[in-house]
């Protein structure tokens, strides 16, 4: 068991030996003396990012999206292009709705000029979503200024971490959009921001009115190093993250993006799935 996984359960009065007396204890104890428990509404669902399916179809993609109990989508243009037809759109809706799923934004998508900023709004446009999750260069932040005020789109800047010369962490994102129209704002890419350095429940906290959409991961340690793991193996302490997500009245999608083994993730998923509910349950 993981130092956060302890964490977790010392703060929700769950420790090894609690769960291990729980049969005895419930016996014990008549119904009627039993705590009334009201768990804290929370204002936002659990999604997922597409790039979690990078290897896998359309298909497979919903099937395993479906398995695990997730209704929303962030779509990737590698399962619908940029440039696909009104028919294409349409059959992907169709294909979506078989399996219960439904695209809420489209992206990342990077933004390196004019055509690709032009074309990324009408695509959003064309599929019906109201938000686009993109990485534009900044020298195109004007043009997706007046682009998210004539399509009234919402428009969020993903954070990559190290690496990433031009949006490693929100606070960046910040600093470049922070004039520009309220329409324009971040996609939080916890598990970036904590192999950046920096503590993602802060960054949420102190950004939280920019930020638009989620994608959420665990790592494995605060540096270039870390890399992706299941929810709750990690360093990330998730009651104190998404207590901040309550805290900041962010009603948009906390979007797993599973990305420690894109060839097989399923069940990974499904322990992700697992540990955001269990986390939520005791909120």
């Amino acid at each position: 068991m993981t130092s956060n996984r302890r964490t977790f359960f010392k703060k929700t009065g769950l420790g090894v030996t609690a769960l291990a007396a729980t049969p005895l204890l419930g016996k014990a104890i008549a119904p009627e003396k039993k705590a009334e428990f009201a768990p804290r509404k929370i204002p936002y669902e659990l999604g997922m990012a597409g790039y979690t399916f990078v290897k896998f179809p359309l298909e497979d993609t919903l099937r395993m999206t479906q398995r695990v109990g997730i209704t929303h989508l962030c779509i990737k243009d590698f399962h619908l292009p940029l440039d696909s037809s009104e028919k294409d759109i349409e059959q992907f809706h169709q294909k979506c709705a078989e399996y219960g799923i439904k695209g809420y934004a489209v992206g990342p998508i990077y933004m390196r000029n004019v055509d690709q900023v032009n074309q990324a709004f009408e695509y959003a446009k064309r599929v019906g979503v109201r938000m686009i999750v993109g990485v534009p260069n900044y020298e195109m932040l004007p043009l997706v200024d007046e682009k998210v005020k004539e399509y009234d789109f919402r428009y969020a800047i993903h954070n990559h971490g190290p690496g990433d010369e031009l949006y490693p962490i929100p606070s960046v994102i910040h600093e470049k959009i922070k004039n520009l129209d309220r329409r324009i704002g971040m996609c939080h890419d916890v598990g970036h921001t904590w192999r950046y350095g920096y503590d993602p429940v802060k960054m949420t906290l102190e950004y939280g009115d920019r930020i638009y959409d989620m994608h959420i991961k665990d790592v494995t340690e605060a540096s270039s190093k870390g890399t992706s793991c299941e929810m709750g193996r990690g360093i990330i302490d998730f009651p104190a993250l998404f207590d901040a997500v309550a805290r900041t009245g962010y009603s948009g999608k906390c979007s797993i993006e599973f990305e420690k083994d894109n060839t097989d993730p399923l069940a990974g998923i499904a322990e992700c799935v697992g540990y955001y509910n269990a986390v939520h349950d005791m909120m």
